[in-house]
């Protein structure tokens, strides 16, 4: 009686290998895309948190923002520090906010670094407020990586949305 041949022979796995190989090669980079976009959306959310805050500190008068306990005249928006902002090493927060009273606007200023993908270091993700009380969101992280609420470039006009 003949024996039946049981198992993969070396051809079969090595046809598996490569299918594997050639999805990973199509995968990895459109997986970091997408960490890259919700770390910039994540940001987005954390700092557009702070616009309330910001609000109620310029209607009491304080203008200078602390991450402590507030002074009288200083204003606590109530920041923990976030892991995708600033420089670890130098302890660098990587936000700044700035509450100008004399012309009624403020500046939310963070700055990529930390754990955030190698893409998106050192690029920037502002909220403005203007005198008529508006906030806009500004960055100059790769249009691929922008949010729907946040197209507009830093120091320039809104792009056009991509076609597709």
């Amino acid at each position: 009686m003949k024996q039946m041949q049981k198992g993969f022979t070396l051809i079969e796995l090595m046809i598996v290998v490569a299918i594997i190989g050639i999805l990973a090669a199509v995968a990895i980079p459109q997986y970091q895309n997408y960490i890259s976009g919700s770390q910039v959306s994540r940001v987005m959310s954390e700092t557009g948190a702070l616009r309330t805050a910001i609000e109620n500190c310029m209607l009491q008068g304080r203008t200078t923002v602390v991450t402590g306990d507030p002074g009288p005249a200083e204003c606590n928006v109530g920041w923990t520090n976030s892991n995708l902002l600033g420089q670890v090493a130098v302890q660098d927060p990587g936000l700044s906010i700035t509450i100008t009273a004399a012309d009624n606007t403020a500046l939310i200023d963070a700055t990529f670094g930390g754990n955030a993908a190698a893409a998106l270091d050192g690029d920037q993700l502002q909220w403005a407020r203007s005198d008529a009380g508006v906030w806009t969101c500004s960055t100059n992280v790769d249009t691929r990586y922008r949010p729907a609420g946040c197209t507009t470039d830093l120091g320039g006009a809104a792009e056009e949305p991509a076609a597709g």
